[in-house]
């Protein structure tokens, strides 16, 4: 067994992370459009996270007025271009649309708001104005969803904003952390471009919080604080040999594949991808794409507990994904220190409801892991400051994002809730609004 560089030619990986769906053309999203009741309650509006009006653009589409349509989208979710990729539609919106029956598909609402958000960002044009400068200067902690949208709702408002950022590019999950095959094409990039086009936000990168910029001097020097900086810890196993030769956190490689040469990277014949949500999906996919022979999946529960909806497992699955579920890892075997095999307990689920070894294990040989089990927010860039309350590993927030400090504001992945890309807009859109309100 051997990990190798571009075990695919550049045409055939070239063509495996083609588009995950093709974008519907003009006739197709017409047709599509048609099938819609346009509800007056409209259930799917509800499952929206960031409340976008659905029939409302939909009926747009329908009538022609594809710009119109986008416009009621970007309104309520400045990344609705992005959300139309990625956003779980499947358990939100599509999932409660009423033609959803066991004898008719839903509305392809993620699909047709991809057609309007595309067909805006295509002609470039700008459809939000500034108000009058309010003369109050904002900070943003993170140039993730949260913050982006945070910045981009207070920029409409009138207010200047000053955005600090870790990395080189800004993005967030979007730009580093989400499957090439579901984002692809520079869009993250390009979304980005269209958010600054508002004007009044500026993006200071690679400052981090805690090394180049502190809370209490953000505190002191702007108007107010809205910290959106997401996950930046990933969970080990805590094994031994968790650092071997082989073995990858599951982040930072599909960060690689976002970020570099697909034909560069490291890919194993025999791979093990440990998890259950929607970043061993990703990584086990995308590894799968690559070229990599025989890739499992496996996670300690049921397939029902995963963190990964069963749209994705299916992703999974159709890609030749095999997935191992009732097992957890309890050793990691190296040869002249490289990974060898990945050693599981079979799991079951005891009369209390609790998880526990059979005491029966298994084997997988292995020339590639990745460890997907799940990240949480790291409060050390907070420490050297006045902190905000954190309960539970994560910054504390009321019902409109205000923190336990008068006037810092926090949203996305750093803070409670579900950690999805819908959701960090909508934290970023009600700290704008909260914090408008606290300015005047």
């Amino acid at each position: 067994m051997s990990i190798s560089k571009a075990r695919l030619c550049a045409q055939t990986i070239k063509d495996n992370f083609v588009d995950l769906h093709a974008p519907l053309n003009a006739l197709q999203a017409e047709q599509e459009a048609a099938r819609c009741l346009f509800c007056h309650d409209a259930p799917c509006v509800d499952a929206c996270p960031t409340g976008i009006d659905i029939p409302g653009f939909i009926r747009k589409i329908s009538s022609g007025n594809t710009n119109g349509a986008a416009i009621t989208i970007l309104e309520e979710n400045i990344m609705g271009g992005t959300c139309a990729n990625v956003c779980p539609v499947e358990e939100l919106c599509e999932e409660v649309c009423v033609k959803n029956s066991s004898e008719h598909k839903p509305v392809v609402i993620g699909q047709l708001q991809r057609f309007a958000t595309d067909h805006l960002f295509e002609k470039s044009t700008q459809p939000f104005q500034r108000a009058a400068a309010s003369g109050k200067h904002i900070a943003v902690v993170g140039a993730g969803p949260a913050g982006l949208s945070c910045a981009h709702r207070l920029a409409m408002l009138g207010h200047q904003v000053s955005v600090f950022e870790s990395r080189p590019k800004a993005g967030g999950l979007n730009e580093y952390g989400l499957a090439a095959y579901k984002m692809n094409d520079q869009r993250a990039a390009k979304e980005v471009e269209f958010i600054l086009g508002i004007g009044g936000i500026e993006i200071e990168y690679e400052k981090s919080l805690g090394k180049d910029i502190s809370l209490d001097k953000l505190r002191q020097q702007f108007d107010a604080v809205f910290i959106g900086l997401g996950h930046t810890a990933v969970n080990a196993l805590g094994l031994d040999n968790e650092a071997a030769d082989g073995v990858y956190n599951a982040v930072d490689y599909i960060e690689d594949i976002r970020q570099q040469d697909l034909s560069s990277l490291p890919v194993g014949r025999n791979v093990v991808v440990i998890g259950g949500g929607n970043t061993a999906i990703d990584i086990a996919v995308q590894i799968k794409k690559l070229g990599a022979e025989n890739v499992s999946m496996v996670y300690r529960r049921d397939l029902k507990a995963m963190g990964a909806t069963e749209y994705e497992q299916e992703i999974a699955q159709t890609n030749g994904v095999v997935i191992r579920t009732h097992s957890k890892p309890v050793a990691i075997h190296t040869t002249d220190g490289k990974l060898s095999a990945v050693e599981f307990e079979y799991t079951q689920t005891d009369s209390n409801g609790r998880l526990v070894g059979t005491g029966e294990n298994f084997s997988l040989p292995a020339d590639q892991l990745f460890k997907a089990i799940g990240q949480s927010f790291n409060p050390q860039p907070l420490q050297d400051s006045e902190c905000p309350q954190i309960v539970a590993g994560r910054i504390q927030v009321d019902e409109q994002q205000r923190t336990s400090l008068n006037n810092v504001w926090a949203g996305g992945d750093c803070t409670a809730g579900a950690d999805l890309t819908v959701e960090a807009v909508n934290d970023g859109k009600l700290a704008a609004l909260s914090i408008h309100e606290y300015l005047k």
